[in-house]
């Protein structure tokens, strides 16, 4: 036979794999007439938590998987679309500067903070908690399996609670302004600090660059990633003046030169707004932290990346759609 080359069957365990079915074929979808209910075959109407009808739109509904996660079921539903529109022309609302941190979320050149939730530091102490119990108790007993249901709740909570905070902010942003610039961090650098790994990745910067993405394509806003070795919190808004070092316990940036006195993430936030890209071939404006050449620093780094995919044109596309439906009614 053409193909992958079969071995022997590979059974999934029960335990240690998440629990999910899929249907392609047979009387599944939508049912007529009620907007928060799906119908499963041999199984029946299964009440959903939302309106599935209104995010369906009326496109044919090509496959539907049901899976656990956290002690809830889901389901996401797979629908033609047509093909892709134009993106609209935003209307100009202006251009903002982002700059993330693990204090506050983001804070914008406009001057407004968003806070960060900051989901798995509060919920570390009750985490802790639950897990030294799941740890005492003997493996395959029934306590032990319902006190892991317990840690995988608290758990799930941390994801929703990061989840809604980043689908707010992008939405807005997106919504809001017709050009965002956002800085291009360093993550898996960040991460190497022990001290600062936990809270780098319970703030989410991967995420919410992922998510400004696709939001910026649909409101026709337009998303510009600054340079990674530009430097944002070093530079002075108001003259232009570098500084040679700046800590992280320095909160307020004076400037020597001008004498400005501003908050650091918002000096940050007006400098990524106010960036440009640089023309090719002008000499470097800064040096890096091991005083290199930027310029070789970023070839570098683009060699190494993989190119982008370019966008299918026209044709059908296939979008994923998500509701979770509750118990079945009876």
């Amino acid at each position: 036979r053409k193909g992958r080359r079969v071995g022997f069957p590979r059974f999934k365990s029960r335990r240690a794999s998440r629990p999910a079915f899929a249907y392609t074929t047979g009387s599944f979808g939508l049912v007529p007439g009620d907007p928060r209910a799906l119908r499963l075959p041999r199984i029946g109407r299964v009440h959903c938590m939302e309106d599935v009808t209104a995010r369906v739109d009326g496109r044919r509904v090509l496959r539907m998987t049901v899976s656990e996660r956290s002690g809830r079921w889901y389901a996401s539903l797979t629908a033609e679309e047509p093909p892709a529109k134009p993106a609209p022309t935003p209307p100009e609302r202006g251009t903002v500067g982002v700059d993330l941190g693990i204090k506050t979320l983001a804070t914008l050149s406009d001057g407004t903070v968003v806070p960060n939730p900051k989901p798995l530091g509060h919920a570390m102490r009750r985490l802790k908690k639950a897990q030294r119990r799941l740890g005492r108790m003997t493996k395959g007993s029934g306590r032990r399996e319902r006190q892991r249901r317990r840690v995988a709740r608290l758990h799930g909570r941390v994801a929703d609670v990061r989840r809604d905070a980043m689908h707010k902010l992008t939405a807005r942003l997106a919504a809001s302004y017709s050009e965002i610039h956002i800085e291009d961090l360093n993550v898996q650098g960040m991460m190497a600090n022990h001290r600062l790994a936990m809270a780098v990745a319970d703030a989410g910067f991967h995420e919410l660059r992922r998510q400004l993405g696709y939001k910026c394509r649909r409101t026709g806003a337009r998303l510009v990633i600054v340079d990674r070795w530009y430097p944002s919190s070093k530079r002075c808004s108001n003259c232009g003046s570098v500084k040679a070092k700046l800590t992280l316990s320095e909160r307020v940036y004076h400037c020597e030169s001008c004498g400005l006195t501003i908050d650091r993430d918002v000096n940050a936030a007006v400098n990524l707004r106010d960036w440009n890209p640089p023309v090719a071939g002008s000499a470097p404006e800064t040096l890096n932290a091991r005083g290199g050449d930027v310029r070789r620093a970023d070839a570098k780094r683009r060699a190494t990346q993989a190119p982008a995919k370019r966008e299918p044109s026209g044709g059908e596309s296939r979008v994923r759609l998500g509701a979770a439906p509750g118990n079945r009614d009876m």
